[in-house]
């Protein structure tokens, strides 16, 4: 029961922190976002260890790990365990459904800075105001150069 209360307590922890970055994605706030990607990695890494451990202990006695598969068993053993269970599988849900859509946000504005630097570059290079010598280039359309009479 101990590895399940620690699982849900790191599944709360993981979907406020997927909240926090979905906040932060909509605020345009990079900097904070930055510090809580290396958390965010740390808490994945950590899921992952619990989730481990959780299949180590429950294959003894389920076999197949399915959801369902632990869900039945908990039913007819521990049915504190099978509460701490169901509210896993909801937090689950919840931290899948933020991610992908922090993800999604997160795409955006990657292709939102991609179309951005796009035009720059076009500008620049149809500007062409300084030649590779680092002088002004402004004699196409007169023939003559900036300052001359």
């Amino acid at each position: 029961m101990t590895a399940l209360t620690d699982e849900r307590l790191a599944v709360r922890g993981f979907v406020e922190l997927l909240r926090q970055e979905q906040s932060l994605l909509t605020e345009n706030s990079i900097d904070p976002l930055l510090i809580l990607a290396e958390k965010k990695s740390a808490d994945a890494l950590r899921l992952n260890e619990l989730s481990e451990s959780r299949r180590r202990l429950l294959e003894k006695y389920v076999g197949v790990l399915s959801s369902a598969a632990i869900q039945a068993w908990l039913e007819g053993h521990n049915h504190e365990c099978l509460l701490i269970w169901q509210e896993i599988c909801t937090l689950t849900e919840q931290a899948r459904q933020l991610n992908n859509v922090n993800g999604e946000l997160i795409q955006m504005k990657l292709r939102h800075n991609q179309q951005s630097l796009t035009a720059l570059t076009r500008a620049v290079s149809q500007a062409n105001l300084y030649g590779p010598d680092g002088q002004t280039n402004f004699s196409a359309g007169t023939g003559r150069s900036l300052g001359s009479v």
